[in-house]
């Protein structure tokens, strides 16, 4: 097999893993499941084997991949759809702190030891096990931990306060572009952002890396040409 033929396979496995990868969903790393990370690693090995090895005909590992992806979509599915599936796949969350007290069976249940828990309650700031009401570990492997009333955090509702609602800022200029859609959305048009430019000195549109629009109407650029502050580990 010459270099031509593998960098064409080597493309076209790419492409078909992006299109199988966009058909089975966007999932972070920590959601994944242990199914769907078997899953993955398998079409993975399947496309490295399709790129590399000239004696497999060229549709077999195609017809593997599109069987393993169809698989993965259709109990993705019926977890969607079926409580009972859902929880068949995916298992359910598990109480491993119990108003205070470590739920020892259901740390070996889970195979969890005591040492890991307590990393992972570290990693979420929770150095003393006695700050802790609850603690759940969660189907991704990941604990979430509810601490003792006294323990978290004030908010607003605590001092009997009730400040306004806040909405999500809208991206209006990415790299330089206007995101038509983005300002539609807010109620702003072409004219109000040239309005807001001119109040800040900006000349062109080319020369912001992002701009956003809050719910108040609070207008803040970021430009490509602003000073760059040194890098304190260089």
């Amino acid at each position: 097999m010459d270099i031509g033929e593998i960098a064409l396979r080597s493309v076209i496995s790419i492409a078909v893993l992006f299109v199988l990868a966009k058909l089975m969903g966007s999932k972070q790393i920590s959601q994944l499941t242990f199914f769907d990370y078997i899953i993955g690693i398998s079409i993975g090995s399947i496309a490295a084997e399709m790129s590399a090895d000239d004696e497999v005909p060229f549709h077999f590992p195609l017809i593997a991949m599109a069987v393993y992806a169809i698989i993965a979509i259709a109990i993705s599915v019926a977890t969607v759809k079926s409580i009972r599936m859902r929880r068949f796949m995916n298992g359910t969350p598990t109480i491993v702190v119990d108003r205070g007290r470590i739920v020892r069976k259901n740390l070996k249940r889970e195979h969890i030891d005591l040492n890991e828990m307590l990393t992972q309650c570290r990693e979420q700031g929770y150095f003393n096990l006695a700050d802790i009401e609850f603690a759940v570990l969660e189907t991704n492997g990941r604990l979430s931990i509810l601490p003792r009333s006294d323990k978290r955090p004030l908010t607003p509702e605590d001092m009997n306060l009730h400040p306004p609602e806040e909405g999500l800022c809208a991206n209006v200029i990415i790299d330089g572009v206007v995101m038509e859609r983005h300002l539609k959305s807010i109620g702003k048009n072409r004219e109000w952002l040239d309005r807001q430019m001119k109040e800040q000195k900006i000349k062109s549109v080319k020369d912001v890396l992002l701009a956003t629009c809050d719910t108040n109407g609070n207008f803040s650029a970021y430009l490509y040409n602003q000073v760059q502050p040194k890098n304190l580990f260089d």
